[in-house]
């Protein structure tokens, strides 16, 4: 099949990529290679798929470019879209929140609308686990009322859920929302909290802790999210929201020690107040992905920090 990923020179997309290819899929990408992390990784990140010598082309364009966005989906005959591609992160969109809204709403109007004209049937756009905001009862579940989003991140995913809906309600599209928790691993963004907890510590620089350490978050390794991925692309179901995660809670506290005995460094914690944005916990409830998708998280968090730290290991030798 020929696949869209947007956003694919990202941490998650470009294994994404990989994982397709691997299966004998043909793949583009369309990101923009934006700074709001060095645009040096993503193009490595690039250059390891083309490495492959897989079918595979990149172009570089923007979401909110109408003219890029229907040009390439009207120009191909794509079986399916994944749409990973939009500003990241509850603390930058404080500071810059029309600019997520511009980003995350409007380019996925653009790709939604895009692929309607095309007659491409199947999208499968990345959510997050922050529409969850500040949720009383854990585990999150899908059923969960959400009405409640405490960052313009947050808020902007919240909008591009209701358009997946108006989507597939109006036009027949198939589309299915993946609310994503904490994603880690080889190629995890620098700006993430183990990656860059992990550069801090192995310098032997204080890293900024916001709270006491109590807060916890429910970090789900790159593999299992991928498997997630991967299989919401074998079968239609209409209109979805699923859970990807690990479904399993790890404080702050418990993260920095898994951090400092794979890398063999006590951490310097620089203790700073609790930020505007953040919630106390994220832990999901995965038996909806497990019955529909045959979802099968297995990479717990003493497994997984030792992986990223070996990547990480290596990625500093080849510096």
């Amino acid at each position: 099949m020929n696949f869209l990923v947007t956003g694919g020179a990202g941490f998650i997309g470009s294994h994404v990529c990989e994982r397709l290819l691997h299966d004998g899929h043909a793949v583009w990408v369309l990101d923009d290679l934006n700074s709001f992390y060095d645009p040096q990784i993503k193009r490595a990140n690039i250059r390891a798929i083309q490495s492959l010598a897989k079918p595979f082309e990149f172009v570089q364009g923007d979401l909110t470019d109408v003219v890029t966005v229907n040009e390439l989906i009207g120009g191909v005959k794509f079986d399916q879209i994944i749409h990973l591609a939009a500003r990241a992160g509850v603390r930058p969109s404080l500071e810059e929140p029309a600019l997520y809204q511009r980003v995350n709403v409007e380019g996925t109007v653009n790709i939604l609308e895009a692929a309607r004209k095309s007659g491409c049937k199947k999208i499968t756009i990345a959510s997050s686990s922050s529409v969850y905001g500040v949720n009383a009862k854990t585990p999150f579940s899908e059923a969960d009322p959400i009405f409640s989003a405490i960052s313009p991140y947050a808020a902007s995913k919240l909008a591009c859920e209701a358009l997946g809906h108006v989507y597939h309600h109006l036009y027949g599209l198939d589309v299915i929302m993946l609310r994503f928790f904490t994603v880690y691993g080889p190629r995890q963004r620098p700006d993430l909290a183990i990656h860059k907890f992990a550069k801090l510590i192995a310098a032997g620089k204080a890293i900024p802790v916001f709270g006491d350490g109590s807060t916890a978050r429910d970090y789900s390794f790159i593999t299992d999210i991928v498997d997630g991925i991967e299989a919401c692309t074998r079968n239609e179901f209409g209109f979805e929201i699923f859970n990807l995660g690990e479904s399993q809670a790890v404080t702050l506290s418990r993260l920095i020690e898994l951090l400092e005995k794979s890398l063999g460094k006590k951490a310097l914690i620089n203790r700073e107040p609790a930020q505007p944005g953040d919630v106390p916990i994220t832990f999901a409830d995965v038996s909806k992905a497990r019955a529909k998708l045959g979802y099968d998280p297995h990479v717990k968090i003493d497994a997984g920090i030792p992986k990223f730290v070996e990547w990480f290991n290596q990625v500093a030798r080849e510096a």
